[in-house]
């Protein structure tokens, strides 16, 4: 289940109807934004009790194409390992 930019600037514009809805928008942005540009600087991201985001280095190395079994050669690469927090997974498994 995803969640749109749209749908949680409506969440928090109902849950905090004294804030306007354009500066919610520049806020949820602006945080979107600080997160992309750390994992870029190849930072760890995290936030307490929810998520953290981190990059991680993969070495290129010789792969095999499913199709034809022919070998392809992988460049190295950035991937970024998530992982929830102990707390998040409870309330998420447990429904509550």
């Amino acid at each position: 289940m995803s969640t749109r930019k749209s749908e949680i600037i409506n969440k928090l514009s109902d849950n905090y109807p004294n804030f306007i809805k354009r500066d919610l928008t520049k806020f949820v942005e602006i945080i979107i934004l600080e997160i992309k540009n750390s994992l870029k600087r190849h930072e760890r991201v995290e936030l307490r009790d929810i998520l953290s985001l981190e990059p991680r280095f993969q070495k290129g190395r010789v792969a095999r194409n499913p199709r034809n079994n022919t070998k392809v050669y992988v460049k190295d690469k950035y991937s970024i390992l998530f992982k929830s927090s102990k707390k998040w997974l409870q309330i998420i498994n447990n429904g509550k």
